[in-house]
């Protein structure tokens, strides 16, 4: 279990126990990040259902509140920095690292987090007005399979975080994940969108920087996130 409190560590504002934590143990972790976005996808859950007591748009708030606050905003900022460099993506391949290595926030990245923003508002108001909360359980759980696949799958952009996490992923991991994700299907059928959100980010990321980088994962699972939410209206709209 010191990997989970690694992962929550790593990817939440959760408060933890603090541990001693060895470099191949801080890369191990990542095997655990599905299991994170379950603890974050039930907090999320729960605090939009209540929320949602008040007044749907009420809920929608406190569902992004939560999802911005327990994450720390760790994934926003890479799908900021991944906005900006695609900005520059025009340009040669050093100022693209240039731009992804800069902490200030540029036009492209603010615009990118401000739609990201608005459009899970949205999505979750329409969500709650739905009653998919078991849905709104799963998505953070679903997103977070992604780092596993695209650690396996996609070149190291530089030599950064991302890289710490390469050949820590077993095939193992990736089977017992895809059973747990075809089994929260039965009860969010949207959550079968997963696989295809993975590899369009996977495919779009490659084509436009040309591999990926701790960025790209936070990125990722934002953007996946978002498609998830979009799916899961969809099909309760089917319903």
């Amino acid at each position: 279990m010191k990997g989970l409190v690694i992962a929550l560590l790593f990817l939440t504002r959760l408060p933890m126990p603090r541990v001693q934590v060895s470099d191949a143990e801080f890369a191990a972790s990542m095997r655990w990040f599905p299991a994170v976005g379950l603890i974050l996808g039930a907090l999320i859950a729960g605090g939009t259902w209540a929320g949602a007591q008040l007044d749907p748009w009420v809920g929608a708030l406190a569902g992004v509140a939560l999802w911005v606050g327990l994450t720390g905003a760790l994934h926003l900022d890479g799908l900021g920095d991944v906005a900006d460099a695609c900005g520059a993506a025009h340009k040669h391949r050093e100022r693209v690292l240039e731009v992804l290595a800069d902490p200030h926030l540029g036009s492209f990245g603010a615009v990118a987090i401000g739609l990201q923003l608005l459009a899970k508002l949205i999505l979750l108001h329409a969500l709650v007005e739905a009653g998919g909360f078991v849905a709104l359980l799963l998505l953070p759980f679903a997103a977070r399979i992604g780092p596993l696949v695209w650690t396996c799958w996609l070149p190291d952009l530089h030599a950064g975080l991302a890289s710490r996490f390469r050949n820590m992923v077993r095939p193992a991991d990736l089977a017992i994940w895809a059973i747990a994700l075809v089994a929260g299907a039965w009860f969010a059928p949207a959550l079968l969108a997963t696989p295809l959100l993975l590899l369009g980010w996977g495919f779009w990321l490659r084509a436009k920087l040309g591999g990926i980088s701790g960025d790209g994962h936070g990125a990722g699972i934002e953007v996946t996130e978002t498609g998830l939410l979009l799916a899961t209206l969809i099909v309760a709209r089917l319903a």
